[in-house]
């Protein structure tokens, strides 16, 4: 021990580590009472409290696991004490040395200890060079969680590199202390972006980075993480997107496929409103121009993207030699013509197939001013009608921020209002419209017919501030979409968790054969209800642009027209669609006397309960539906949360987890396929919701450990997980299939399959021999007679199969009958507390399982 540091520096040294061993004393036998006091008295009888303290943690090293101990109790104590007798603080070169001692302890100290210490030795005015060469020095010993921490505290994070310090935070997955770290600081936000997104950029291998911090996860610093980091941080701090150029390209090239997708694949989308979204994805980046160049060969012609390539001046050494070919075709006096104009001659009459606006043209109105508002308010306000609401926004494609409402419908008998919000939004007009809307919903005496109200709700209040807490004033609206969920239950005859019906099945399209995507949402209902679905192909429309073209028009009007003529429908024969008679009294949405209690920011609103379901259908069509089982419980996990879907499969729940390598589009494509939930975090959840039914997507709290979100889940769901659910699904494959086999069958395999050394299968069997002699009622070997139940049932191995079952044993995990215990899945080497010896279920592969029980 050096100079500065030893006990003989003060009078007190040896009643320090003499009051220690009292207080071991007392510990141990959790005398508390007894220990506060004696510390207390322990403190007053010291000459140097604070130097006594030190000795006392440096003699014991209890304070450096993790959880409560005595160190972190007489730390507390000491501090508590200290407010109490100020004379017991120290200062000048005695406290420097103090200091100094106290930095080792916090290089092996818990984060418990961080904050008593830094208090009592008044760190936070100690010399800030000392400081930083005290962070340094744990940050190259390995301690970077430590020195971030250290560093937070002590607001150091100025002086220090945010690269270095946050890079193995990175690999850590301290995505929260990384955002700690940078919380407080805009020009470190800044540096910390401008860094992701070099290590964006195409060509950048992170691999080069993650090898200067051997024994950390490099796979955790992949293109995918650090762009969803990126996105959260720009939305978080609210920081300008330049900032990261090489992400925003990356996300517009996402885009652009995904138009491709709309337009070439799906067949959903119009010329203009490709063209137009294509024109303002790309803009002026040039890299983004020469992807769109690329993209345009694989689903179009070499003349389309010349075409292009010629309207942006790209040069032609910058293109593949067919289109610079082609370029060169072209006359440079040519008017250039929308791209895959082409494309479009074969158009087909699609109106025939869909719901047509059963309204005059000149009944619609698009209204741009204040006069024009008020000429036709008093027409929409009339106490006792019903009115269908919508609402149009310019679509982001994933990009930051929130949707804007460019165009508000409503619609009355016989007219539908377009009301055009960018123009009505300007400060001499604003005051007038918030009138307006605030007047329309929170009159109870006008029904407001809605599709997904809350969701349109949400958008115009992140559109003006004015109608922030509207919602709380609505009153009088009926959500179709309620209805809508019970309606495609009754037709589709499938289970609670199925999907949407897939009615339209195919059309012509320039003489081939082009399958028709399934109608899904309000075109799904009006279908449903009406005969023919919507014609969603504006819907991707660029609602900012005017003037608005004809087609944009008549969709939108068309869009809450329609909830009109759906809702006369289901009044006129509510039986016809299995729905009670009071209709019109059971749908609207009454006003709620007491207002309700704020809930958590991480969680959603539920699906409509079996309550409320009750009110809309009568008691013929459904009952209150029980608690879901694990059983019929199925979700898809986004590839963030594999720790929840293994803690969700260990309960019986079926679980399909995204690799890492997999985009969040998958996860909707798997929900809507298969009839699963998704569960997701962070920026994703706003574009999945909206690609599934209300109620079908989740966002899981981050923050929380992996048994917390389940939890959550479970308790959002209304998941009822019983004995037999336990461990009835394996976590690595999410099989249900098991062969039900005896202990010592169990202790071959095991021993085949290198989990089980002779040495442990000796004691292990000593110990059952044991056992039956002291209870020789028992059988090791065979079942007892009143066995746990599983789902689905298990089936005897017979011992004449395990030479056959021993080929596979060692690349199958195990499941345990009883509580959990270390066990490996040999052919993952990874450790799934599942197994012991007195297992005896082997989770088998799909088709070994079904060659077993054939």
């Amino acid at each position: 021990m050096s100079q500065e540091s030893s006990p003989s520096d003060h009078m007190g040294g040896q009643d320090s580590l003499l009051l220690l061993k009292n207080l071991q004393s007392l510990w141990t036998k959790k005398e508390m009472n007894k220990l506060k006091e004696e510390t207390r008295r322990g403190f007053a009888a010291l000459e140097d409290p604070l130097a006594g303290l030190l000795d006392m943690l440096e003699s014991s090293s209890d304070w450096q696991g993790k959880g409560h101990s005595l160190g972190c109790y007489i730390t507390n104590e000491l501090q508590l004490w200290i407010k109490e007798h100020p004379v017991g603080q120290q200062s000048g070169l005695r406290l420097k040395k103090l200091q100094a001692r106290v930095f080792r302890i916090l290089a092996q100290s818990q984060v418990n200890l961080l904050d008593p210490l830094l208090n009592i030795y008044q760190l936070h005015a100690a010399d800030r060079t000392s400081l930083l060469g005290h962070v340094s020095h744990m940050y190259h010993k390995g301690k970077y969680k430590e020195a971030a921490i250290l560093s937070i505290k002590l607001k150091l994070q100025l002086d220090l590199d945010v690269e270095k310090m946050c890079t193995p935070l990175l690999l850590q997955e301290k995505i929260n202390l990384v955002e700690t770290y940078v919380a407080e600081y805009p020009d470190l936000q800044c540096k910390l972006l401008k860094t992701l997104d070099m290590w964006c950029e195409p060509g950048f291998n992170t691999a080069d980075v993650s090898r200067q911090y051997p024994g950390l996860r490099p796979d955790k610093l992949n293109h995918r993480m650090l762009s969803k980091l990126v996105f959260k941080l720009l939305e978080q701090y609210n920081l300008d997107p330049a900032l990261c150029p090489n992400v925003i390209n990356q996300r517009h090239l996402g885009s652009l496929k995904y138009l491709f997708y709309k337009r070439f694949v799906e067949k959903s989308m119009t010329q203009e409103n490709w063209a137009d979204h294509v024109e303002n994805t790309v803009g002026e980046t040039r890299w983004l121009q020469e992807q769109l160049i690329r993209l345009l060969i694989s689903h179009c012609d070499l003349n389309t993207a010349a075409r292009w390539a010629l309207r942006y001046n790209l040069p032609e050494q910058t293109l593949p030699r067919g289109v610079a070919d082609e370029l060169q075709k072209l006359h440079i006096q040519e008017r250039v013509e929308d791209a895959g104009s082409r494309l479009d001659d074969c158009a087909e009459d699609r109106k025939e197939g869909y719901y047509q606006l059963p309204i005059p043209r000149e009944n619609i109105h698009f209204l741009q001013t204040r006069e024009e508002m008020l000429r036709w308010m008093e027409k929409v306000l009339q106490p006792g009608q019903v009115v269908g609401i919508d609402m149009e926004w310019r679509p982001s494609f994933g990009l930051v921020g929130k949707p804007r409402v460019s165009v508000l419908q409503i619609a009355v008998e016989e007219r539908v209002f377009l009301l055009d919000m960018l123009q009505l939004l300007k400060p001499d007009e604003m005051e007038q419209l918030a009138r307006f809307v605030q007047a329309l919903f929170s009159d109870p005496s006008i029904i407001k017919l809605g599709y997904g109200m809350s969701g349109d709700l949400n958008s115009l209040a992140s559109t003006c501030s004015a109608f922030k807490d509207m919602d709380k004033q609505v009153q009088g609206t009926v959500d179709l979409l309620t209805i809508d969920k019970q309606l495609q239950k009754r037709c589709s005859g499938r289970k609670k968790s199925g999907l949407s019906v897939d009615v339209l099945s195919q059309e012509k399209s320039c003489g081939d054969r082009a399958f028709r995507q399934p109608e899904r949402g309000l075109s799904l209902l009006v279908q449903h209800v009406l005969g023919k679905p919507l014609d969603k192909t504006e819907q991707l429309s660029n609602w900012e642009k005017r003037p608005l073209r004809e087609e944009q028009i008549l969709y939108a009007a068309s869009d809450a027209y329609c909830l009109l003529e759906v809702y006369k429908k289901l009044c006129e024969d509510p039986s016809g669609f299995g729905l009670c008679s009071d209709l019109t009294e059971s749908l609207v949405r009454k006003p709620n006397p007491k207002p309700r209690a704020k809930k958590p920011l991480n969680q959603q609103e539920m699906p409509t309960t079996s309550k409320q379901l009750a009110k809309v259908i009568g008691p013929e069509a459904v009952s209150a539906p029980p608690p879901v089982s694990p059983k019929e419980f199925s979700v898809v996990c986004d590839n963030m949360l594999q720790g929840l879907g293994r803690h969700l499969r260990c309960l019986g729940v079926d679980v399909r987890m995204l690799e890492n390598d997999e985009s969040h589009r998958k996860a909707a494509e798997i929900a809507r396929k298969e009839g699963r939930v998704i569960l997701t975090s962070g920026l994703p959840y706003q574009t999945l919701q909206s690609q599934v039914g209300e109620g079908r997507c989740f966002s899981v709290d981050c923050s929380e450990k992996a048994k917390e979100q389940a939890l959550q889940v479970l308790k959002h769901f209304n998941v009822k997980v019983s004995v037999a659910d336990v461990f009835s699904r394996c976590q690595l494959c999410n099989c249900d299939k098991y062969l039900k086999i005896s202990k010592e069958q169990m202790r071959r395999l095991m021993q085949r399959g290198g989990l089980l050394t002779d040495e442990d299968a000796a004691g292990c069997l000593s110990k059952s021999e044991e056992k039956q002699e002291t209870n020789p009622a028992s059988d090791t070997s065979e079942p007892c007679s009143l066995p746990p139940i599983y789902s689905p049932a298990c089936q005897w191995l017979q011992v004449a199969a395990l030479s056959r079952l021993g080929c596979w044993a060692t690349q199958t995990c195990h499941a345990s009958t009883v509580a959990p215990s270390a066990a490996k899945c040999s052919g993952r080497a990874r450790t799934w507390g599942a197994c012991s010896l007195s297992s005896r279920r082997l989770c088998a592969p799909q088709g070994e399982a079904k060659a077993s029980t054939s």
